[in-house]
């Protein structure tokens, strides 16, 4: 891709991501953009790996739903 394209596609997520709620924009910030395990996120929030899984899902189908 050309970096319009890339450009164009960096502010989309980034728009999207403003629109997740709290708890899932921080779970996809930890995964995605720092690199973080499930295992990692959960420990550091005192949640379940379980529970990370899940609101990791919702926020990927959200993002999916704001972008298209």
């Amino acid at each position: 891709k050309n970096t319009d394209e890339l450009w164009a596609e960096n502010i989309t997520i980034a728009e999207a991501m403003k629109r997740l709620n709290e708890k899932e924009k921080l779970i996809i910030n930890k995964r995605f953009f720092e690199g973080r395990t499930q295992m990692e996120v959960a420990e550091e929030l005192g949640i379940s790996q379980a529970q990370i899984s899940r609101l990791e899902k919702s926020g990927l189908d959200n993002l999916k739903k704001l972008i298209n």
